[in-house]
């Protein structure tokens, strides 16, 4: 029987070797599911506790790389996706995986598996082209119990639909490359349609106009029409519907290729973004048809269900959340910041208006977010002026493409390269700072930054780039400009190598305004938690109320719900929570209050009776113990049957005992 959702959310949260009491597991689950998990292997019982074992963490990661719509996939590919080498691994985790009925033998030859879906066990097929949207279950989703069968299962997302679609064209591609192709289909699908929208609409603003239908055709010509609502030129050549025509030609690749080169000449803003690889002789070009008609059965104008908002960067969101589980060797899924941090960040800044800047930039997600905001507060995006860098050239490309299609206009530099060794906005001082550098990069420092003007507060360890990023950030701030960060939580305490001199002269300063512990599992890639920095020029003031010689502590740990089996998220009340505690604090419309467990403002002379350690817990203290309403009678006889279960448990093993004595010589 498939392991209940509450049952199984719970039982992740579980470390392999610690050990819970097995009572209060049994009052929550029930005994029968609690002995089904030991028998199953998904729990050890050790006395009158349980730890949860290995294969299961296993099974966990195999549940994972499992299609989410139910299709198969052989054995080899599986373990490869999974990253064992050991068959034996992979056996033991299928093995666990059948015996709880969360999978099932998959159909066709050499062997494979597939998740059991909701509502059956019926195959899903991929969409044809035209096709209504697909039915399915939510993508994070477990098995669900037969009693939960009967509900209609929701559309699935556009996210899902296009990760099905590179999924389909992968075949022996690397998910390093082939996440490029997609994105670029992508791209020319959704200009396309963009651009067959904007032209409808004015061809009907013509004839309501009464304009002659000779003259309408040139006027639908004229670019600047299309140039004026932040939309592409799409030459009829590199049109989607021409594309999708020849999609089942072997021709295919250098037709999209031939598309690119057209769109980027006629839009000079884009002009050397744009993949053109698609010719190439690795790519196979049937699944290439195939792709080019499932993404064609995508719409992304304002009319289609999905909706045009922000649609290159959920689908990149997704996708780089996807390919960071799927990619291998060091730099599989780095520079990529979930949603919820990203939003944390900026609702606690308030980026209204001014010069925005992130030096290791990404796919541009803190601007998408920072002009989100400004709309949503009755402002426009020209109140920002954008500036970022970014390391790796296709990650350079696709911030192009996603800021281009927003029509927010951005200052990345010329090229891709590193912010240390070669800045490209030397002389930038921005009143806001986003930004989720890379964490603990040791193979950073280069000998030419030994005397270099950023190290104001001590020369970073080569070993390690963290305090290179947090002084870059305040060499590039204006007088009174604020910066908001994400680091790995080392950096709250670490004193290896200099980094504990640099924090102490950093909170010496005066720069530091608040830090705010995340709790784990908040990334795709890493479940290590991190930290949000916050610092701040002339604390003195700086559009808000004095702080000086006070940083503000926000142990933010409990918050968040895991949406998936490895993934935590924020919802906006969680945000609002961390950010008003914030503003409440940092306004001087001040109504701020310790609360204990959860947010403290503390003196310097606190933090250097801490040995200006920054971990949010040191500061915060413990909570205030929860109001037991539980009414005596009814707690008795809880705390009753457990110890009970206890006894008969002791009992039972105390059998077991003398029973293996006796089998003794």
């Amino acid at each position: 029987m498939p392991i209940p959702d509450d049952v199984w959310n719970e039982l992740i949260e579980m470390h392999p070797g610690e050990l819970k009491n097995r009572g209060p597991l049994a009052a929550r689950w029930g005994d029968g599911a609690l002995e089904e998990l030991i028998e199953m292997g998904h729990l050890t019982a050790e006395g009158g506790r349980v730890s949860r074992t290995k294969v299961s963490v296993d099974a966990e990661s195999l549940w994972d790389v499992l299609p989410e719509d139910g299709s198969s996939i052989g054995n080899q590919r599986a373990r490869t996706e999974v990253g064992w080498k050991s068959e034996k691994r992979y056996d033991a985790a299928k093995a666990l995986l059948l015996a709880t009925d969360e999978i099932a033998v998959g159909r066709g030859r050499g062997g494979s598996v597939r998740r059991r879906i909701d509502g059956g066990d019926e195959m899903t097929a991929p969409p044809q082209a035209g096709a209504a949207p697909i039915q399915a279950a939510p993508a994070s989703a477990k098995p669900a119990s037969a009693a939960k069968s009967k509900a209609l299962k929701p559309t699935k997302s556009l996210e899902q639909r296009l990760w099905e679609a590179a999924d389909a064209l992968r075949g022996n591609q690397e998910p390093s490359e082939y996440k490029h192709v997609v994105l670029g289909l992508v791209f020319l699908k959704y200009i396309s349609d963009r651009f067959e929208a904007r032209r409808s609409e004015l061809e009907a603003e013509l004839v309501a106009d009464g304009m002659p239908e000779n003259r309408i055709a040139d006027f639908l010509e004229a670019r600047d029409e299309y140039a004026s609502k932040n939309v592409f030129w799409v030459p009829s050549e590199a049109r989607w519907e021409a594309i999708q025509e020849r999609a089942k030609l072997p021709t295919v690749g250098t037709d999209v290729d031939a598309a690119m080169d057209l769109i980027e000449k006629e839009n000079p803003v884009i002009r050397g973004v744009l993949p053109r690889n698609y010719g190439r002789e690795g790519l196979d070009k049937g699944r290439l048809g195939q792709l080019v008609d499932l993404i064609g059965s995508i719409g992304f104008t304002e009319t289609d269900d999905y909706g045009s908002d922000d649609v290159l960067g959920r689908v990149y969101e997704y996708f780089l959340g996807q390919f960071a589980g799927k990619e291998t060797g060091k730099d599989a899924g780095a520079f990529y910041t979930p949603r919820s941090v990203v939003k944390t960040l900026v609702e606690m800044l308030e980026p209204f208006e001014g010069r925005v800047y992130d030096p290791a930039c990404g796919s541009g997600g803190m601007f998408v977010e920072s002009a989100k905001f400004v709309a949503a507060h009755g402002g426009t995006s020209s109140k920002i002026s954008v500036y970022g860098q970014e390391y790796t050239d296709a990650t350079w490309r696709l911030a192009k493409m996603n800021l281009a299609l927003r029509g927010i206009e951005a200052d990345l530099g010329e090229r891709a390269d590193d912010s240390f060794a070669r800045d490209l906005h030397p002389d930038l001082r921005a009143d806001f700072i986003l930004a989720n550098p890379p964490f603990n990069v040791s193979n950073w420092w280069d000998a030419k930054l030994a005397d270099d003007p950023r190290w104001k507060y001590g020369t970073p360890p080569a070993g390690n780039a963290n305090f290179a990023w947090v002084q870059h950030f305040i060499h590039h701030l204006s007088p009174t400009g604020t910066a908001g960060f994400v680091l790995a939580n080392g950096s709250l305490s670490s004193k290896s190598i200099g980094e504990g001199e640099i924090r102490r002269k950093l909170v010496e300063a005066d720069l530091v305004d608040c830090i705010v512990a995340m709790p784990d599992r908040l990334f795709f890639n890493t479940g290590i938690p991190v930290s949000l920095w916050f610092v701040s020029k002339e604390r003195h003031g700086n559009g808000h109320r004095d702080r000086h010689g006070e940083v503000l502590f926000i142990d933010a740990r409990k918050l968040g719900r895991m949406e998936t089996r490895r993934l935590r998220v924020l919802d906006d009340a969680d945000i609002a929570k961390i950010a008003d505690s914030y503003h409440a604090w940092r306004n001087h419309d001040s109504r701020y209050e310790d609360v204990a467990g959860f947010v403290k403002a503390a003196t310097l002379d606190e933090i250097k009776n801490h040995g200006f350690v920054l971990t949010p817990g040191r500061y915060v203290g413990a909570a205030e113990a929860e109001v037991d309403d539980e009414p005596i009678a009814e707690k008795i006889e809880r705390l009753t049957k457990e110890l009970f279960a206890e006894f008969d448990h002791g009992r039972e093993l105390e059998t077991e005992i003398r029973a293996r004595l006796d089998e003794l010589p």
